[in-house]
């Protein structure tokens, strides 16, 4: 494992969300440095020297309320995020996303945020409003694939995770692009867009998106590969310019 040395980052505040502690801490892990807890409205962070890890809930909502405390609370102390990142396990698709590999969003979509229709599902945008996607810096995105090997594509936001294998075909068939399915980055990446603030989403695959095996799922393993990938995260923020599409 990688680890990164929280007391030299100079790449401003970043805020990384999770959907729980083990999330949390496993992000936390690849950081040295003092580390302490600031509670705020609906949020606790998990402070390190330039990064600010919060287990901000499960599912979007959830993710959403708490990005945006957070991110609300920056903002007034006159201390605003340079970057948000959503961070956890995720389910990957099959072949392109295996056990144990780790995957960046270079589309952040939600999969479910529409209406179904006797002609299939319509995203929300196509009833007239809203937004069901967000796109991360391209090139954070090409520069973290490249440190870390993780593989950059779209990651589907669901409310209901996938447990058969005709839903898994179904998502698959209306975003040929998916690599990984979770429950939190849309959200986190609206809180963002919210705040003018640019939005990563970095996950590490616990289980083949599909019927629920909990034999196959390989949870220790991934969130594993989430430390060893942030581990490799700090040069990268160093040297990303915010300002580069």
């Amino acid at each position: 494992m990688t680890t990164s040395s929280a007391s030299s980052a100079s790449f401003g505040r970043v805020l990384v969300a999770t959907a729980v502690p083990a999330e949390r801490d496993a992000v936390a892990r690849a950081f040295t440095g003092p580390e302490h807890e600031v509670r705020l409205p609906g949020v606790t962070l998990h402070r390190l020297p330039g990064l600010d890890v919060a287990a901000a809930g499960v599912g979007p909502a959830r993710a959403a309320a708490s990005t945006a405390a957070a991110l609300t609370a920056a903002a007034l102390e006159g201390a605003p995020y340079t970057l948000v990142v959503s961070a956890g396990i995720a389910g990957g698709f099959q072949p392109g996303a295996p056990v144990g590999s780790l995957v960046v969003a270079d589309e952040i979509t939600a999969a479910d945020l529409g209406a179904d229709t006797p002609d299939g599902f319509l995203p929300v945008t196509e009833l007239g409003f809203g937004t069901v996607n967000h796109r991360p810096p391209k090139s954070l995105v090409r520069d973290i694939a490249t440190a870390t090997g993780a593989r950059p594509g779209a990651v589907l936001t669901v409310s209901t995770v996938t447990g058969t294998a005709a839903r898994a075909a179904e998502l698959r068939t209306r975003h040929p692009r998916a690599l990984a399915e979770a429950m939190e980055g849309f959200g986190v990446a609206e809180a963002a867009a919210a705040h003018g603030v640019p939005v990563l989403e970095l996950r590490a695959v616990s289980n083949p998106v599909g019927p629920r095996d909990r034999a196959a799922w390989r949870i220790g393993d991934a969130l594993a590969a989430l430390t060893e990938g942030f581990g490799k995260l700090a040069p990268v923020l160093e040297s990303w310019n915010p300002h580069e599409p």
